[in-house]
This record gives C-alpha cells, sequence and structure tokens, in this order.
C-alpha cells in the first residue's frame, strides 16, 4: 500500500495473541523482559522484532504497530521509495 509518493507502507497483520500496552514503549529494543511466550506455547528470545528494526533503520525505514483488538497486532513498516 503506498503511503504518499515517497514512500511504500508494508501492513502484516497476526492473529496471535496480542502486544501488551506497557510493552509497546520498548517492543522493538533489546530487551529480555520483553518477552512472552507464544500463542501456542513456544519459546520468545526477545530478538526477532530488534533485528527487524535494526534492518528497517539502515533502510532509513519505519516500523510499528497497530493492536488489532483481540485478534493479534498489526505491524507497519514504512520505507523509501528512492
Amino acid at each position: 500500500m503506498d503511503s504518499d509518493e515517497n514512500t511504500i507502507q508494508i501492513r502484516i497483520a497476526d492473529n496471535g495473541i496480542g502486544i501488551p500496552e506497557e510493552f509497546k514503549a520498548k517492543l522493538f529494543d533489546l530487551n529480555p523482559q520483553i518477552r512472552r511466550e507464544g500463542t501456542f506455547g513456544e519459546e520468545s528470545f526477545g530478538l526477532g522484532l530488534y533485528i527487524c528494526k535494526q534492518i528497517i533503520d539502515q533502510h532509513i525505514g519505519k516500523i510499528w504497530i497497530e493492536n488489532n483488538i483481540n485478534q493479534g497486532t498489526i505491524f507497519i513498516i514504512e520505507l523509501p521509495k528512492k
């Protein structure tokens, strides 16, 4: 989905357990306290979103989330077109 003439926006929705409000501010940081058990009980290492943010930052982009109430999370990635 195009955001404007200079950027492109990608939205990825999941139907997992969602992200608590208190985790949002530090979600993309390397922080071992920001971990939760997954939908099927799988263990989290707290690295995935941190790594995503580092890659997107290298491309001069942005990443953020929107809660999809009781249905998971929507991840939004915005990257420059050029």
